[in-house]
């Protein structure tokens, strides 16, 4: 849900107009929106470059995910993982748009750590993925941009975490 829909929604609830602070969000929100959609493009037009250099990022820092017996060992195991890792890239991409942390909870964090325990994926080789993936990305931001990215991909490591 965007900032804009839970300011309406609260104030309706309890049957009020909108707050200052809720209205001085609702600006920063506007203010920012244009460079929150460049950053949403910049990520989307280079997800393959980031996830290949996050992937060989995390490879070099933990040998044992591609070596036999990891989790990440064989191509279709390791194609797994990449997709995952698009997957979190995407839902990085929605938070920005949102403006809002909410899409990456509601659509990619409530039951993680369940699934990925079940299926037999280490949790923190998710967290050290994300990690590299948020260096990999904010390396492509100006530093503004970077500033307004890194919390979404914060957000999903202390999910994780």
């Amino acid at each position: 849900m965007s900032v804009v829909s839970q300011v309406v929604l609260q104030a309706d609830d309890e049957l009020r107009y909108p707050s200052v602070g809720e209205l001085k969000s609702l600006v920063n929100f506007f203010q920012t929106g244009e460079m929150r959609m460049q950053i949403a493009t910049t990520l989307a037009e280079n997800e393959k470059r980031i996830v290949d250099q996050a992937s060989k990022k995390l490879w070099q820092k933990r040998p044992d995910f591609i070596a036999p017996g990891g989790n990440a060992y064989g191509n279709r195991e390791r194609s797994l993982c990449l997709r995952d890792y698009g997957w979190y890239m995407r839902l990085i991409t929605y938070g920005l748009i949102a403006g809002d942390k909410g899409p990456i909870e509601k659509i990619g964090l409530i039951g993680v750590r369940e699934m990925y325990n079940s299926l037999g994926v280490p949790v923190p080789g998710m967290v050290e993925a994300i990690r590299c993936l948020k260096e990999a990305s904010l390396s492509l931001l100006s530093e503004d941009e970077a500033a307004e990215a890194a919390p979404y991909f914060d957000y999903i490591i202390q999910a994780m975490s």
